[in-house]
C-alpha cells in the first residue's frame, strides 16, 4: 500500500529542518570565535544575500571601474554593494565650524556635489553612508492593467478594455547604510544594518503619496555566519527579473516580498570553489484584510469588514539551502542553485457580510486556520562573463501576500487555500560594458478547481524584452516592450501590449 505525500508537510519539514540545522551550525562555529583576544575576521566577507548574483562585484576602492547595473528593475536597487558605489564611505568629515566663514558658505554647485559624493556621517564607532535613487518611468499599455503604475496582471476587456498611459517617480527611494563597531560576544564579527524607504506607501492621489518601508534591519556577521533582525527579503525563491518594470514578475511567476523576521545563515566552505549556504528564517504572518465600502447613515463613508484577519500562533518559518559552485569574488561568475520553502498560517474572522454586493451562502467562522506552503528552486547559471541564464520554479498554496496565485490567496467562499504552481526564466546578455539586454517569460497558475469566482484569475503569463544603458557609473536608462495575458474563469481574457521607459540616478 502505497503512502501518499503532504507537499505541505514536506515544506514544513524542510522549513524546521534548514531552521534547527542553520541553529546547530551557527551554535558550532561560536566557540571557535569566541577568542579573549580579538582576532580581525578574514576577508573577503560573504554578501549579505549568501549566494550572491553573477552581476555582484564588491567595491574596494575609488579605483574600481564601471559597476555592471543590470537593470532599472527591482534588482539593481536592492543589492547594498552596488548602491555603495554611489557614495564611498571615508573616513573624513566635513566640519564647517572649524572652517573659515568664507570657506564654509561659498561652495559652487559643483563643489558641493563632489563634497557630498565624500560625505558619511561618523558617530562613534557607528558610520552612516546615505545613499539614493532618483528613478521614474512612462508605461503605455495596450489594455489597462493592474494597479497601472505597475504590472501584476492585464483587466480583461469586459471591466476595463481600454489602453492607459502612466508617468510615475513614487519608485524613487532613499536609504541609509550603517557600519558599527566589530562584537566581541561574536568573536569580533562585523555589524551594521540598513534602512530603505521608497513613496509606494498608501496615497489620495498619484503626487500625494506616503512613504513606505523597504527595509530595516540590522545584522552581525563574518565569513561563516550571520544574524539578522528585522525587515528584509523573503528567504525564499531569492532571485528576481531583470525586468525594468517596478514589479519584477510579482503575480506572473515570480514570489516572494519583503516582510519582518529573525534570520540565521552558516556559509560552508568546502573548497575555492564550492560553498554551501544553509538559512533558515523565523517570519512575521502578513495577512491581507477584505474590506467592502458601504454608505453610513450619516452620508458619510465608512469600511465594513468582509473578513478579519488576525495573525497565527506561530510565525512563517522559511529555509533554504544554496551551493555556489566556481571562483567567487571580483570578476568571478560562479554557478549559484538552491532548495527553499516556507510553511505557515494565516488566520481569518470570516463575517458573513456582502462583498460588491454578492451574499456569501455559508455561515459566519471564527478563528479559521489556513495553512501557507511553498516549495521552490532557483538558478543562476553564466555562460561566460557576459551572458548567462537565471530563474525559478514554485508550488505551493496560500500565496497571495508572498505574490503567487496571481495574488490569491484564499477562496472567500470555500474559505480554501488556492493552489498555484509557477516561475520565470531570463537570459541575459551584455553587448558591451554599458550596454545590457534582457529576455524573459514567466507564468502563474493556479489549480481551477480552487477558483469559484467569475473574476477568478486563472492563469497569468508574461513575456518580456528590454535594452539598458549605463550611461554613466551612476545613471542608467532602460525601455522596455512585455506582453501579459491574464485568463479569468468566466470573463474573456485580458491581453496588453506594454511599452516603458524608466530611467535610474543614483547618488
Amino acid at each position: 500500500m502505497s503512502r501518499q505525500i503532504d507537499p505541505a508537510n514536506v515544506a514544513l519539514r524542510m522549513a524546521a529542518g534548514s531552521l534547527t540545522l542553520t541553529l546547530l551550525l551557527c551554535w558550532t562555529a561560536l566557540p571557535a570565535g569566541a577568542q579573549s583576544v580579538w582576532q580581525p575576521a578574514p576577508s573577503p566577507t560573504p554578501d549579505a544575500t549568501a549566494d550572491a548574483p553573477g552581476w555582484f562585484q564588491p567595491a574596494t576602492g575609488a579605483a574600481d571601474g564601471l559597476v555592471r547595473l543590470p537593470a532599472a528593475g527591482d534588482v539593481l536597487l536592492e543589492q547594498p554593494v552596488p548602491l555603495d558605489t554611489f557614495v564611498r564611505p571615508t573616513d573624513y568629515v566635513p566640519n564647517a565650524a572649524e572652517a573659515a566663514p568664507d570657506e564654509a558658505q561659498l561652495y559652487t554647485i559643483e563643489e558641493l556635489r563632489e563634497e557630498m559624493k565624500k560625505l558619511a556621517w561618523v558617530k562613534g564607532d557607528y558610520k552612516i553612508v546615505p545613499y539614493g535613487v532618483l528613478w521614474g518611468s512612462a508605461i503605455y499599455a495596450t489594455r489597462r492593467t493592474h494597479p497601472g503604475f505597475f504590472i501584476l496582471y492585464t483587466h480583461s476587456p469586459a471591466v476595463e478594455g481600454e489602453n492607459d498611459l502612466e508617468i510615475d517617480t513614487r519608485r524613487t527611494r532613499l536609504g541609509l547604510d550603517v557600519t558599527g563597531p566589530r562584537v566581541h560576544w561574536f568573536g569580533g564579527a562585523d555589524s551594521g544594518g540598513k534602512v530603505e524607504i521608497d513613496f509606494h506607501g498608501q496615497f489620495l492621489t498619484e503626487n500625494q503619496s506616503t512613504i513606505q518601508i523597504r527595509h530595516a534591519w540590522a545584522e552581525v556577521k563574518n565569513e561563516n555566519w550571520r544574524i539578522m533582525a528585522g525587515q528584509n527579503w523573503d528567504l525564499m525563491s531569492p532571485l528576481l527579473p531583470s525586468t525594468v518594470n517596478y514589479s519584477v514578475g510579482w503575480a506572473g511567476g515570480n514570489i516572494g516580498f519583503r516582510r519582518m523576521q529573525l534570520r540565521l545563515e552558516r556559509y560552508l566552505h568546502v573548497s575555492d570553489n564550492v560553498m554551501f549556504s544553509v538559512q533558515g528564517a523565523a517570519a512575521q504572518d502578513i495577512i491581507p484584510d477584505s474590506l467592502n465600502r458601504v454608505q453610513d447613515s450619516g452620508g458619510g463613508e465608512t469600511y465594513d469588514r468582509v473578513i478579519k484577519p488576525e495573525s497565527a500562533a506561530w510565525p512563517v518559518l522559511q529555509g533554504r539551502v544554496g551551493c555556489t559552485l566556481g571562483p567567487q569574488g571580483p570578476n568571478c561568475y560562479p554557478i549559484v542553485f538552491g532548495v527553499s520553502g516556507h510553511v505557515g498560517e494565516q488566520g481569518f474572522d470570516f463575517l458573513n457580510r456582502s462583498l460588491d454586493g454578492f451574499d456569501y451562502n455559508v455561515p459566519p467562522a471564527d478563528d479559521v486556520r489556513i495553512r501557507t506552503w511553498s516549495f521552490n528552486v532557483d538558478a543562476r547559471l553564466p555562460l561566460a562573463s557576459y551572458c548567462g541564464f537565471q530563474g525559478e520554479f514554485f508550488t505551493g498554496a496560500d500565496l497571495g501576500t508572498f505574490f503567487g496565485g496571481i495574488g490569491q490567496g484564499v477562496n472567500l467562499t470555500t474559505r480554501r487555500a488556492i493552489r498555484s504552481t509557477g516561475g520565470w526564466a531570463e537570459f541575459w546578455y551584455d553587448v558591451s560594458p554599458t550596454l545590457h539586454t534582457h529576455v524573459g517569460y514567466g507564468i502563474d497558475n493556479p489549480f481551477n478547481e480552487d477558483i469559484t469566482a467569475a473574476a477568478g484569475r486563472t492563469e497569468n503569463r508574461f513575456l518580456f524584452t528590454n535594452l539598458v544603458v549605463d550611461v554613466t557609473k551612476k545613471m542608467n536608462l532602460g525601455f522596455e516592450v512585455s506582453y501579459w495575458s491574464t485568463e479569468y474563469l468566466a470573463l474573456p481574457r485580458g491581453d496588453s501590449v506594454t511599452f516603458e521607459f524608466s530611467g535610474a540616478y543614483g547618488f
